[in-house]
């Protein structure tokens, strides 16, 4: 698995400025001090410590986490981590800069420039000087131990690499699992979302279509201009059906056109009360969303024998609109069950606004009424 940009990044930065400090370290000293110049030996020697790191960082970076991380080998990461740990202990151990450790003991004559007499003679006693302290016992040379507290060290530091290499790795992997989740979410959304567009449209079409069928015998002329309607009406589902959002306005004009429609099927005796705001804000609403219970109302409130009505309201208070449909309930459906339109309108709800919606339908024997509450946007 390929690492992500930004994790290649925030190695490169945390790697130079770690190369940058000791020069930035020395320039800061010969600033402050003249006696001192800028040596770049003392740069080197560093660095040649940090590419030791850096060679066992890229190791573990690119072989050995990703094991873990990504193919969850946890055996195979601490075996060869393992191994890389003792090469580095040998190493270390190796190659360690002379002096490292300074012998015990007194140190030689020499080193404070007086000769040592010869042997046999006693040493030369200078004026004002203390008479010599017997010599103590030699002492025996202890070999250096064969982990030293710069090899402790060194481990330590080499551990706490590889611990923030991993835990890095571990945030950006997750961070890329997060990503490509909420990606395949939404896709699914709007797959889905599709899905139920193309479910309540057929629908709609179909019952608008009867209309037509039927005003045909009655009057053909107006029937004509019904057509030219549909025809409006089918721009508007084709080419703004397919949208998030469409102007509030634009949406009642749909239904006030397709109530229009639906008007000329029925006599006097069903009563359609249609209650929309002349002057609405500037928001959106998700298209056709609203269209799916008014069909619901006339589908199943309208009867023929006896006297029905059809009651609905829109208004928009602040950032919320409020939709209610209120119907008779006819004794027989009008139409064939097996429709989908509130079904799918619930499921489309949930998927647009999560638990930010209000829907309550009551359903008594002889009214049915719908409220619903959702969020309008910019």
């Amino acid at each position: 698995m390929k690492q992500s940009r930004r994790e290649n990044l925030t190695y490169l930065a945390v790697w130079g400025l770690l190369f940058a400090t000791p020069v930035l370290s020395l320039y800061v000293r010969t600033v402050s001090d003249a006696n001192l110049t800028f040596d770049w030996t003392e740069v080197f020697v560093v660095w040649r410590l940090f590419a030791v790191y850096l060679a066992l960082f890229l190791i573990h970076n690119f072989l050995l986490a990703p094991m873990l991380v990504h193919g969850h080998r946890r055996t195979a990461y601490f075996s060869l981590l393992a191994v890389v740990i003792a090469a580095f202990v040998v190493f270390q151990c190796s190659n360690r800069p002379k002096g490292w450790e300074q012998r015990r003991g007194r140190p030689p004559m020499e080193q404070f420039g007086k000769e040592r007499p010869p042997f046999g003679e006693p040493p030369m006693k200078m004026e004002g000087e203390r008479p010599p302290m017997p010599d103590k016992p030699h002492r025996k040379h202890t070999p250096p131990p064969i982990v030293g507290e710069r090899d402790i060290l060194a481990l330590i530091t080499l551990l706490l690499m590889f611990g923030a290499n991993l835990g890095i790795k571990v945030y950006f992997s997750s961070r890329e699992d997060r990503q490509r989740l909420a990606e395949l979410e939404k896709q699914n959304l709007e797959q889905q979302l599709e899905y139920l567009r193309y479910q309540i449209n057929p629908h709609f079409f179909m019952n608008t279509l009867n209309n037509i069928h039927a005003l045909v015998d009655i009057d053909p002329e107006k029937a004509k201009d019904t057509i030219l309607e549909l025809s409006k009406m089918m721009r508007y589902v084709l080419y703004e059906g397919n949208k998030q959002g469409v102007p509030l306005s634009r949406e009642l004009d749909f239904i006030r056109h397709y109530v229009a429609l639906m008007q000329l099927r029925y006599t006097d005796k069903v009563r359609i009360s249609v209650d929309l705001p002349g002057e609405v804000p500037d928001r959106k609403v998700p298209p056709l969303m609203l269209i799916t219970f008014i069909e619901n109302a006339f589908k199943h409130g309208v009867s023929y024998q006896k006297e029905s009505f059809i009651e609905m309201k829109v208004d928009v208070k602040e950032d919320k609109l409020l939709f209610s449909c209120r119907n008779s309930k006819a004794d027989k459906s009008n139409e064939e069950k097996g429709g989908v339109g509130l079904a799918n309108v619930k499921e489309r709800l949930n998927l647009l606004y999560n638990n930010d919606y209000t829907l309550h339908i009551d359903d008594t024997p002889d009214i049915y009424t719908v409220e619903l509450i959702i969020p309008i946007t910019q």
